[in-house]
């Protein structure tokens, strides 16, 4: 049955998460005509303007559970990779919740890199060349072998982080020294692949892959692509330099294959499946998959999409194919940090948002009774609609600017590389 078109009963739906990924979501999910309440849990000050904020944990699977039974929910959207991780979609699923998100084992290709590279690698999905390595004097062994640069990506969830793109072999070390620091430390080394990077977010539904507009996040903490990873310090969709051709070379070797996969492997994948991807002289690569919807993907992506949000979501999950209705402007944001950011946070410096004409995503704040503070390391994303990329670069931050905070940092250069 194809939802477009057709208004359902009262739908009340659930966001599960509380940063600006889920922010997003939650502006997409309470504009659609099929939603006529919206809960965010637990939420953040932007999502309060949205919906109804409930203080329950985003991986309490539990207390999520109880709610949305006790409520009514009718569809629930899981955010973040913890709560897919935690087993949250199958507990929702076991009470009888409809739910965007896949089950913790098809959640894998995000909270184990051995897991995505091994299903790469049997599918024959281009990916970086690897090796996995249990023991810190393998690993070391094994680096010298093969020299700088290399990636070093600790295996298990790390919020965007826990990736070292070491260019030399001193770097190379000291990622791995610490990364078996950890209790359980495992790691994936991986080929450095050179290249144009971008990535693609798709709605899944076991076989069924329909394709988002592409974007392009800025991982390093610094300027020109220096310092060390971090969840995602701004981003712009569409990217320019990824024509419909490799949009639909992508699809074809990367993202169906992939979902294809996990249904052959009896993990079969419902939700947001994340392909970060590498344009290199050799052809597409996937650097990683991930289980939900990109941070800061969401925030340039969705604003973007004319086509009714929760309609798509639920002609998808009837295994229904969408064509999607997309603004040919461009989306772009820039994430605002707080200092010492990614190694810490500062938390409770106070925050102006002041008189701005932009999109205001929350990714880490609460509100107090002396104002809106910082309460994470990616505090807010100013994110602005243009014609063009140049335009829209220019108007993000002549907005962000305008956001009073002596805690507060920013890159200057998102979505530069694809202006030349």
């Amino acid at each position: 049955m194809n939802h477009i078109g057709r208004k359902e009963a009262d739908m009340k739906i659930l966001v599960i998460g509380r940063g600006g990924r889920e922010h997003a979501l939650a502006a997409a999910l309470a504009a659609s005509e099929q939603c006529t309440q919206l809960f965010c849990a637990p939420g953040n000050p932007g999502m309060a303007r949205l919906g109804t904020i409930v203080p329950v944990g985003d991986s309490d699977v539990e207390a999520m559970t109880a709610f949305a039974v006790q409520e009514g929910i009718d569809l629930a959207v899981i955010g973040p990779e913890s709560a897919l991780a935690a087993g949250m979609a199958d507990a929702l699923t076991e009470a009888g919740i409809r739910v965007f998100g896949p089950t913790q084992a098809a959640a894998q290709v995000e909270s184990s890199k051995d897991f995505a590279k091994r299903i790469m690698e049997k599918y024959h999905i281009p990916t970086a060349a690897y090796r996995t390595f249990d023991t810190v004097e393998a690993a070391r062994a094994w680096v010298k072998e093969q020299g700088a640069p290399i990636v070093i990506k600790e295996d298990g969830l790390k919020a965007g982080k826990g990736v070292t793109v070491a260019m030399d072999l001193d770097t190379a070390l000291e990622a791995l020294d610490a990364a078996f620091a950890q209790e359980g430390g495992r790691v994936v080394i991986e080929e450095y692949l050179e290249g144009f990077e971008y990535s693609l977010i798709a709605l899944v539904h076991e076989g069924l892959v329909v394709p988002l507009e592409t974007a392009q996040d800025h991982k390093r903490v610094g300027d020109g692509d220096t310092g060390p990873n971090t969840g995602g310090m701004g981003s712009y969709s569409p990217v320019r330099r990824i024509t419909p051709e490799i949009l639909e070379e992508t699809m074809k070797t990367v993202m169906e294959p992939m979902a294809q996969a996990l249904v052959q492997e009896g993990v079969p994948f419902t939700g947001f499946l994340y392909g970060g991807l590498m344009l290199t002289k050799d052809g597409i690569k996937v650097i990683e998959f991930n289980a939900r919807f990109g941070d800061p993907e969401a925030e340039v992506i969705l604003p973007r999409l004319k086509s009714d949000f929760v309609d798509a979501i639920l002609s998808v999950m009837d295994g229904q194919p969408v064509q999607l209705q997309w603004t040919p402007k461009t989306c772009h944001g820039v994430v605002l940090a707080s200092e010492g950011y990614p190694a810490g946070s500062t938390k409770g410096a106070l925050i102006e948002i002041g008189d701005t004409d932009a999109s205001i995503f929350h990714m880490g704040t609460r509100s107090t009774d002396q104002g809106l503070k910082t309460d994470g390391g990616r505090v807010l994303m100013v994110v602005t609609l243009e014609d063009t990329l140049e335009q829209a670069f220019e108007h993000t931050y002549r907005e962000a600017e305008k956001i009073g905070c002596d805690k507060l940092f920013y890159r200057t250069d998102i979505g530069r590389k694809d202006m030349a």
